[in-house]
């Protein structure tokens, strides 16, 4: 397909090129099969996106329409990888009383320009064939009930510690970072599932799944739906006087962007607002609100033509873990993201501060992660919980207070405070004289813990967990099963970190200023121009 044609509407050569490609999934060619089938490189080589907002509305419309569409040619388009290449893994969260679970998808794109079609479209030739960086980043958290979506952007210039990664392909280990290194280089360590470690070992959030889009997949995409209305306040033009800028030139106002356009818009840092990716974050998540909007309202969805090429670009343009590996996966994930309106969808980036050029999480970063990891929608709109509503009861009842063993670990540190000396021990020594009497201080694990947490690795164990927390005065919720620890085992935390008598913090369940949240239905948003890339 040409770039012309990925411009155009339904023209006689498109349909002429899906009948094509008809032919090769049937074998009516004379290479049809061969070609359908082709062998793809390894993962180094894949195309792989920077600009993966569109990816949600590419699932949201076009595995719908692609899933009777040759079903197994498509299977054939989509890649797949390893989902997570670290060493420590987070349990999965609790099901709710309906038996339901949230639903964690990574977006990953990254930088490399590593096919010919994608340098055209990318920029920056000194890239070419260089180790892949994961410029984008999205975390997309589908709610247990289904009822609220909400979408975390971490920059791509992020100071944190990426873990060591093993390469499936391979066996290349790669050691965890020494010290805080960008969070795009995570990526270079193994592929997409490093990245997934990274996040989990940063966030503490389970992740399901992830997906990677490419350059030119993202072009044909948009203006397969039609283009997307996007909004600047002034005239702007994403060109320095070195040639930097993704080349975007638009009058102020509103504009449906398609093809290399749309392209555009979800590359450009210079001439929105300060230049920097945080900007570049805000204008990915006003496209993507604005293309789920198109996606539910748009008729023109119905041509056969435009559902079968969104249906192949969108497969072609994937990389996905094994989980996501076919077009039944995809259009399962699709019917289940199709549930949440607009104005339930919440985009935000991750709350940040600067260090020199780069940027680290702050305070309200753990805040915005233990929301997601809480299942508390980030729209402030979750029906109101009882506020001493306790969990159910555990089937299996504590055993006897003497008969429980109780590990203690001291993780009372913070990013300002160092740990604080003896909590351990004086934990442990409360529990003995309450009549635990296998509580034990475990000083070879110094873990950081906000909150102060109980944990328990398996059904059998949570009475007795339940049991100690009512104890101390720990409320139920804090109490968590996770496949981190092997027995019952205490975290004291930073809220906690002097005294004998526990008393919980209040929970403040709202999203932080700082994150920036913009509502899906926001049809007002609008990108602020910067006035050195304006014209008239």
């Amino acid at each position: 397909m040409t770039r012309s044609s990925v411009q155009g509407e339904d023209t006689q050569e498109e349909a002429a090129a899906a009948s094509e490609r008809a032919k090769a999934v049937r074998g009516d060619g004379d290479n049809g099969v061969e070609e359908a089938k082709e062998p793809r490189p390894r993962r180094r080589r894949r195309r792989a996106l920077r600009w993966t907002a569109v990816l949600i509305a590419a699932v949201l419309a076009g595995s719908a329409g692609a899933g009777y569409l040759y079903y197994e040619h498509l299977n054939d388009n989509i890649k797949q990888d390893a989902l997570n290449l670290g060493d420590n893994k987070v349990a999965a969260p609790t099901p709710n009383a309906a038996g339901q679970t949230p639903l964690n998808i990574l977006v990953i794109g990254s930088d490399a320009r590593d096919s010919e079609e994608n340098q055209q479209l990318g920029g920056a030739r000194e890239t070419f064939g260089s180790t892949p960086l994961a410029d984008v980043q999205m975390l997309v958290h589908l709610s247990a009930d289904r009822s609220n979506m909400s979408v975390v952007s971490m920059p791509r210039d992020t100071l944190l510690e990426i873990p060591k990664c093993t390469d499936p392909d391979d066996g290349t280990v790669h050691p965890a970072s020494e010290g805080r290194v960008m969070t795009n280089q995570s990526l270079g360590h193994g592929g997409p599932g490093c990245t997934v470690a990274t996040w989990q070992e940063l966030t503490g959030i389970h992740i399901d799944h992830f997906v990677m889009v490419d350059f030119a997949g993202v072009v044909s995409m948009a203006d397969a739906v039609g283009g997307v209305p996007v909004c600047v306040d002034a005239n702007i033009h994403s060109r320095d006087g070195q040639g930097h800028g993704s080349g975007l030139k638009l009058a102020k106002g509103t504009h449906p962007v398609k093809g290399e356009q749309a392209l555009q818009w979800l590359r450009t840092r210079y001439g929105f607002e300060d230049g920097s990716d945080l900007a570049r974050a805000k204008a990915q998540h006003m496209y993507l609100n604005s293309m789920v909007r198109v996606l539910r309202e748009n008729a023109t969805l119905s041509s056969p033509n435009r559902l079968r090429r969104l249906a192949e670009e969108a497969t072609a343009a994937l990389t996905v873990d094994p989980g996501l590996d076919s077009v039944k996966k995809l259009y399962d994930l699709s019917n289940e993201l199709r549930t949440v309106k607009p104005e339930r969808i919440t985009m935000t980036t991750m709350p940040n501060r600067y260090v020199g050029a780069r940027v680290e999480p702050t305070e309200d970063a753990e805040q915005l992660f233990r929301l997601v990891r809480e299942d508390i929608a980030l729209d402030g709109k979750d029906a109101k919980k009882k506020p001493d509503a306790e969990p159910e009861l555990p089937a299996d009842p504590a055993a006897p207070d003497d008969e429980i063993a109780v590990q203690v670990r001291n993780g009372t540190s913070t990013d300002e405070l160092g740990t604080a000396p003896g909590r351990a021990n004086a934990i442990a020594g409360l529990l003995v004289e309450r009549g635990f009497t296998k509580a034990v201080a475990d000083p070879s694990v110094l873990p950081s813990e906000d909150r102060t947490v109980i944990r328990y690795p398996s059904a059998d164990l949570e009475g007795d967990a339940r049991r100690v927390a009512k104890s101390l005065g720990v409320p139920a919720s804090s109490v968590k099963r996770s496949t981190d620890v092997s027995g019952v085992t205490l975290v004291v935390g930073a809220d906690w970190r002097e005294g004998t008598a526990y008393r919980a913090p209040g929970s403040d369940d709202r999203t932080p200023e700082s994150a920036e949240a913009l509502n899906g239905a926001d049809e007002s948003a609008c990108m602020h121009v910067n006035p050195a890339f304006t014209w008239s």
